[in-house]
């Protein structure tokens, strides 16, 4: 009996930490995400911190006082990214790659961090074209792209075809 119930704590134990179940409760968003506004928005500060939301057709980002919508039919291309980041900043950080003997690369690049990139393009009330860049945690993009993509936004590169195009043969000759 004690052996068939640590054969049942160890299954499950097993399949509640599984990659793919960790990576199923990754893709469920947060709302809102904490984000820093790159550039782009219209009455914000490059670099700016805050909240992003996708809700009734509009990408809401908030910081304080400051609310900037973007209608998704707005939208023209939705693109994202992945980057990295330094861990240390500032005066510190850059005197630390400044003091780094030649050849330490590789040993530097152990601190970073990664982060993903959301960038969209988008035109105003005018027709003035517009981009905006979001930074935030790793696995965020992806999910608030798709978000937009259900509420009205428009890509010129859709993930799966171009998934599929880099791993067939023709794409790999083409490339050559």
């Amino acid at each position: 009996m004690r052996a068939e119930l640590q054969r049942v704590l160890f299954v499950g134990f097993l399949a509640a930490f599984s990659p793919w179940t960790l990576a199923t409760l990754a893709q469920q968003p947060e709302v809102p995400v904490k984000v820093v506004q790159i550039m782009g928005l219209t009455g914000v500060k490059n670099k700016t911190g805050g909240k992003l939301t996708v809700d009734g057709g509009n990408l809401h980002f908030v910081h304080g006082a400051a609310k900037v919508d973007v209608a998704t039919a707005s939208m023209e291309d939705v693109v994202t990214g992945a980057d990295s980041q330094r861990i240390i900043h500032g005066t510190l950080g850059s005197i630390g790659l400044m003091a780094a003997p030649y050849g330490s690369g590789r040993f530097l690049s152990l601190f970073r961090s990664k982060l993903d990139t959301l960038t969209v393009k988008y035109r105003d009330a005018d027709g003035g074209l517009h981009g905006v860049i979001f930074m935030m945690p790793v696995g965020k993009a992806e999910v608030i792209k798709k978000e937009l993509l259900a509420q009205g936004a428009h890509t010129t590169a859709p993930e799966e075809a171009a998934d599929a195009g880099a791993s067939s043969p023709a794409a790999k000759e083409q490339k050559q």
